[in-house]
């Protein structure tokens, strides 16, 4: 049996992989080590997560382990060498503010726990496959120099420009722009899985990831948007929109189509491969529309705020353009638009938050043909 190791595996992303590839017959080793609770506090937590893939999905093994240890993360390589035949790198440290408070901790994650993991699959597994979640974050803020028009309830880029119809593509550069510490610490651990993939001969691939989206994610304020959008939606937590009036765009993907997008890669990989990954035309919203949707399908209204302020290096428009990933692998397409996402979301929140009793039992009690 192949063995596949996941990173971040507790995470939005790392825990709908760790379920499709034990789908598809893998032995999968998630690891995860639940720092998204020392990023944002306990309402962050994946343990959650953690006990429900533990519990319900054979044959998978969690393992809190951290990705900057050395020594740690060899041995778990060591354990099974060529039988990993699949890495997916999902863990970080996912905030451009959070970034900013401890510089050191979130470069040593992003970076160099990207560097550990390279050189132990170098070691031990140089044949399987690497994917790595990158994000958009590495053009920093250079998207917003754009020619970008206002409209009512949203920014667009000018109709002339070629990023106008179909999003933002991968010829957009990555240095000379304002990046955010977040930023620089993704596209160092970026360049480096493209490198391990060009100098080393190594099948690797970076997804540069827009909106990340999912019922899996344990989203805050300072990391998760629609998630925590929903959150406060189904809660009635206010919200805080920071700067652009909230009329800047987001293309949003969903994780399980994310998902799709690796098995793809991994059935026909590349090497040293880049792709922007998202929700394209196909799932996009300013801050105000999709408020907007949420109180629709939630059926109450969301209590918001606008700080004049926005985030350091945020985008004021993005949506990716994905016809070079569609074009390598025509197999691949959404699931999921903007309204399935969410409705899903909604879901997920009213069980989570307004019966945690039911949600905690389904976390410890298993299925009958597990």
């Amino acid at each position: 049996m192949a063995v596949a190791l996941v990173t971040g595996s507790s995470g939005l992303v790392g825990s709908e992989t760790v379920k499709f590839l034990v789908s598809q017959g893998l032995e999968v080793h998630g690891l995860d080590n639940d720092m998204r609770s020392y990023f944002f506090g306990g309402e962050a937590s994946t343990q959650w997560n953690a006990e429900w893939l533990t519990h319900h999905l054979k044959p998978f093994h969690h393992h809190s382990l951290d990705i900057r240890n050395e020594a740690e993360v060899n041995a778990l390589f060591g354990r099974f060498g060529g039988a990993i035949d699949l890495i997916v790198h999902a863990a970080a440290q996912p905030s451009h503010d959070w970034a900013a408070r401890e510089p050191l901790t979130d470069f040593s994650v992003n970076a160099v726990g990207t560097l550990v993991l390279l050189e132990a699959a170098r070691r031990h597994c140089p044949a399987a496959t690497f994917i790595f979640i990158s994000t958009n974050k590495v053009y920093g803020d250079r998207p917003n120099s754009l020619p970008i028009l206002e409209g009512e309830s949203r920014y667009e880029v000018d109709p002339k420009h070629p990023f106008a119809q179909s999003g933002i593509d991968e010829t957009m550069p990555i240095d000379q722009s304002k990046h955010s510490l977040f930023g620089v610490s993704k596209m160092a651990a970026d360049l480096l899985v493209q490198e391990y993939g060009r100098y080393f001969g190594m099948k690797t691939g970076v997804f540069r990831g827009g909106c990340l989206a999912g019922p899996a994610h344990s989203g805050v304020e300072l990391h998760g948007f629609l998630p925590y959008l929903v959150r406060c939606a189904v809660t009635g937590i206010p919200y805080r929109i920071f700067g652009y009036r909230g009329k800047q765009v987001r293309d949003n993907i969903h994780s399980a189509d994310l998902v799709s997008a690796f098995w793809h890669f991994y059935r026909q990989p590349g090497c040293a491969a880049v792709y922007n990954i998202g929700g394209s035309r196909h799932s996009h919203c300013s801050i105000l529309e999709v408020i907007q949707l949420i109180q629709e399908i939630a059926g109450r209204e969301i209590s918001y705020t606008i700080e004049d302020g926005a985030r350091t290096g945020d985008h004021i428009w993005w949506i990716s353009d994905v016809r070079k990933f569609q074009h390598h692998y025509p197999g691949w397409s959404y699931r999921y638009d903007l309204r399935g996402i969410l409705t899903e979301m909604v879901e997920a929140a009213r069980e989570r938050y307004l019966t945690p009793q039911h949600f905690r039992q389904s976390l410890e009690t298993p299925p009958l043909n597990a």
